[in-house]
Parts: structure tokens; C-alpha cells; sequence
């Protein structure tokens, strides 16, 4: 199979598979330039309620494949930072399920969704300078603002990878799960995510990435949703609530 990034729909949840065994799941330019149009299809799709950005068998991403810098680098590392930037803008939750190397362009993925989750044995690093490249300023900020600036300096001044546990620690994911546990641990997480808010949901990830100019739009959509007179009255009827509001 060639290279690619497939999908598919369940339960309210998006899955995008990042597919290249043959290179650790590294992104092609084709891959990458693939992105930004299937996120645009599955915001505008009513029933995808979250997203799961995975890699195919055990591997999450090795990074960008290498032999697409041998062209114009800066044209690939613009192509990576498109696809960064429309996965962290994606308006639903997003969640990295991370098994075996997440590395590189991986990485900047991985940190471009809402939440990560991974299964002990993971490995993660951010390798720009052992191949002389300077990291994109939006993607060194996202990682400082996930991590701090002593981490994101320890990954993107040495290049060398670190294990899930330390990983955790630093905050650069959410969870870590024994081998075996990753697909049950988000599946039942991101059925939780599917039920709640979209509404609450959307407008937080926005207060929370540090956006400061919608605050009246949100009340108004707040005012005109219906999804808190739905909520209370769930609340009190002892049922599921049946959000309604989209992105």
C-alpha cells in the first residue's frame, strides 16, 4: 500500500491512521499536504463529535520522511507547519494514541492535538538539530508552552529521545498505558469526549490556546444553543443529556 493517511468514522470518533510502515509511519510530502483538506471534511461532518490521530501497527510517526528534504527543505518544513497548524486548529477534541516512535515531524503532530496518550514503551523526541534544521518558531512554542522552556530546550537542543514515562512527567503527554491497554483506554475516553459539549468543548480549546477575541461570540452561541437547558434538564431527569450544537 502507498503511503498515506487513511480514516474512519465510529461512535462519534474520527480515526486518521498515519500509514508508511516501511519508514516507521514517516510523513511524505503527499501526506502532509493531505492533512489540512481532511480535517476540513471531517470539521464539516455533524457526526464526528472527536478525532484520534494514530500510526499504523507500532509505530506513531518516525517524523517526516528524509528524502523529501533532499529537494527544497524549506518547502517540506512549510508543508509540516501547514498541517501542524490545521490539526491544532481543528475545532473538536483531538487526541495523539501513541505507541513506539513519535519523533520529528511526529512530534510537532503529536503536540499539535489536544491531548496524548501512550503506551509504555513510547519514544519521543525532537530531532531538528541532528540534521542542521531550525524548528519552525510556531512549533517551538507550542512545545514550550506544552512542556516549559527547560524541556523544550532539553528535546530541541540535544535531539535525544525520551520514554513515556519521562515524557509524562514533563507533560508532553496525558497518560501512559501498559502494552495492550492503549486502544481500550481511548476508546472509552473519547466515547466520554463524544457525549459532552461540543459547545463547551470548542470554546474552551479556544480560551485555553490563548485566543482573547471571541469571548462575546461564545456567549452569544452560548445563548443561542440550548445545549445548557439541555444539560440542567439532563441533570435533573437523571438521563444522558442530547447536546445539539456544532462547530
Amino acid at each position: 500500500m502507498e503511503p498515506q493517511l487513511s480514516h474512519r468514522i465510529g461512535d462519534g470518533v474520527a480515526t486518521v491512521v498515519i500509514h508508511h510502515p516501511a519508514k516507521r509511519n514517516a510523513m511524505t510530502t503527499r501526506m502532509w499536504r493531505t492533512l489540512p483538506p481532511l480535517l476540513d471534511e471531517l470539521t464539516a461532518d455533524a457526526d464526528v463529535h472527536a478525532l484520534v490521530l494514530t500510526g499504523e501497527g507500532g509505530t506513531f510517526c518516525a517524523g517526516a520522511d528524509i528524502s523529501t528534504l533532499r529537494g527544497d527543505p524549506e518547502e517540506a518544513q512549510g508543508l509540516a507547519v501547514l498541517a501542524e497548524e490545521a490539526l491544532a486548529a481543528f475545532p473538536k477534541p483531538t487526541l495523539a494514541a501513541i505507541r513506539g516512535y513519535c519523533v520529528g515531524g511526529g512530534a510537532q503532530l503529536a503536540a499539535a492535538c489536544d491531548l496524548r496518550f501512550a503506551e509504555r514503551g513510547a519514544l519521543f523526541g525532537v530531532t531538528p538539530a541532528k540534521l542542521g534544521i531550525v524548528y519552525p518558531a510556531s512549533s517551538t512554542r507550542r512545545l514550550a508552552a506544552l512542556v516549559g522552556p527547560a524541556a523544550a530546550k532539553y528535546l530541541l537542543f540535544s535531539g535525544e529521545l525520551i520514554d513515556a514515562e519521562r515524557a509524562l512527567r514533563t507533560g508532553l503527554v496525558d497518560e501512559v498505558l501498559p502494552e495492550g491497554e492503549l486502544d481500550k483506554r481511548v476508546g472509552e475516553f473519547t466515547r466520554v469526549l463524544a457525549a459532552r459539549s461540543l459547545l463547551t468543548q470548542a470554546a474552551a480549546k479556544e480560551f485555553a490556546n490563548g485566543r482573547g477575541d471571541r469571548d462575546a461570540y461564545w456567549a452569544e452561541q452560548a445563548r443561542g444553543s440550548g445545549d445548557t437547558a439541555e444539560g440542567v434538564a439532563a441533570f435533573l431527569e437523571r438521563r444522558q443529556p442530547r447536546f445539539t450544537w456544532t462547530a
